[in-house]
């Protein structure tokens, strides 16, 4: 009765205890919530980095702090500050850009008319055959679409102006946990995993799938999605095209699907062609085809290679849903939800057929 008596109390304590433990954490990161972007960006930027921070700590192995200022130097300079630039200039834009769809300046309709204009007779009857050519319609679709997103980038500006406190606090708390991150992550990741109740093997690999898919993620989805976007941007500009940084970042959000930023710049293409200016349709038509849509083929097996092991399809809709819930910082986390998902089903697969199907489960009678 004696070690009946210690087992059951040795029982209630580790339950006790874990209640605690779960109790603690929960309130930890509910303190924690009100920054948890700055958290999430910080702790982002960190694993995509950290091969540059090793290479400067190599160079100075006594000098960690430096190695570490050093690299968040370089994320400021390179990813920080463009990043906040483009932004307030995108603002700007869509609110120009609105104001010229309102005042008639920009007129989709007319555009569009000019290009039903130009087409051939068999064309437009069977675009009036399916009821497409109430360009009317067209127009308050493209209006009240563009509205929409004036009004999101406007809404965003404002509560950034309204709450430009809390935003300067987030972000000093993301350099400031980055900075810490970076000369302390490597101590920080492996405490973790030794608290983590896993086997050695299955903690190596969930760390390694996660960290590669957040590298990959970041590295092959915005990479070349801002190249995409820039080209896109710098093309339009130079052909003298309304909004050149609205419609490049509308090209680099919509390079996640197939064939997206061509939704962009096609129209303008076409429209080119067929009111006349053939030589800007040739030029936006072959940078379009080549430069931007291209690039996704030859770029991002360059950045990612084939070190997550997803299908196209789980990233592109694990990257919608990510953004969906989670804003920005779905892009992201999407991704590294859908490999975590593979990965534990992938080890809990291999277990199961590793143990016999006629094994008695413990326990059993």
């Amino acid at each position: 009765m004696k070690f009946s008596g210690e087992a059951r109390s040795s029982t209630l304590e580790d339950k006790a205890f874990l209640l605690l433990l779960i109790s603690v954490s929960v309130a930890f990161l509910w303190v924690l919530w009100p920054f948890a972007g700055a958290l999430f960006w910080a702790g982002v930027f960190a694993l995509v980095f950290s091969p540059l921070h090793f290479r400067f700590f190599k160079a100075m192995p006594k000098r960690r702090t430096t190695a570490a200022l050093l690299t968040l130097a370089v994320i400021l300079v390179l990813v920080i500050l463009p990043v906040g630039f483009i932004t307030v200039q995108l603002v700007k834009e869509a609110g120009v850009v609105y104001q010229q769809v309102q005042s008639g300046d920009l007129s989709f309709s007319r555009y569009f008319q000019q290009i039903f204009d130009a087409l051939p007779g068999w064309l437009t009857g069977l675009l009036e055959r399916f009821g497409m050519n109430d360009l009317g319609v067209i127009q308050q679709q493209l209006s009240a679409g563009l509205k929409r997103g004036s009004q999101f980038f406007a809404t965003q500006a404002l509560n950034i102006g309204q709450n430009t406190f809390d935003f300067l606090v987030s972000f000093f708390v993301m350099l400031y946990l980055l900075f810490f991150l970076l000369r302390d992550g490597g101590a920080l990741s492996r405490h973790i995993e030794g608290a983590v109740p896993l086997e050695p093997a299955i903690k190596r690999n969930l760390s390694g799938k996660f960290t590669t898919v957040i590298r990959a993620t970041v590295r092959g989805n915005l990479v070349v999605a801002m190249v995409q976007g820039a080209i896109g941007g710098v093309m339009f500009w130079i052909l003298g095209i309304h909004g050149s940084i609205l419609w490049g970042t509308l090209m680099a959000l919509l390079s996640l699907l197939p064939a997206g930023a061509a939704v962009v710049w096609g129209p303008v293409a076409v429209y080119f062609l067929v009111t006349g200016a053939v030589g800007k349709g040739l030029v936006l038509f072959i940078v379009g085809a080549l430069g931007i849509g291209l690039i996704d083929n030859f770029l991002r097996p360059l950045l990612v290679g084939k070190d997550t092991k997803m299908p196209d399809y789980v990233v592109l809709v694990s990257t919608l849903g990510g953004m969906a819930l989670f804003g920005l910082s779905g892009f992201v986390i999407g991704p590294v939800v859908a490999a975590m998902f593979m990965a534990v089903w992938d080890i809990f697969a291999k277990v199961r057929l590793a143990v016999p199907a006629d094994t008695p489960m413990q326990g059993g009678h």
